[in-house]
């Protein structure tokens, strides 16, 4: 067993994202309300970092485009990989 230390907040969600976290842990989707809040912030964390990542590319931007191509793909990868 893996024992996850935190920082326990207290969140108001309107009652359609309550029904939705529920309805992950009811499928099984996700092992708990917890577990499916963690996972949608990390993906929030992923996608910001991709946008700064993004920014910084764009910001150096210079004749060479070997990786333009490479940003446009990513950009349209869904990031459903955590359910």
């Amino acid at each position: 067993m893996i024992l996850v230390v935190g920082t326990r907040i207290l969140v108001r969600l309107p009652d359609e994202l309550v029904e939705f976290v529920d309805r992950q842990v009811a499928d099984g989707r996700a092992p708990s309300r917890d577990a499916v809040v963690g996972r949608s912030l990390q993906r929030e964390r992923r996608r910001d970092t991709a946008a700064r990542d993004a920014a910084l590319l764009d910001a150096a931007h210079d004749e060479d485009h070997d990786l333009d191509a490479l940003a446009e793909h990513a950009a349209r990868v869904p990031l459903d990989d955590l359910g």
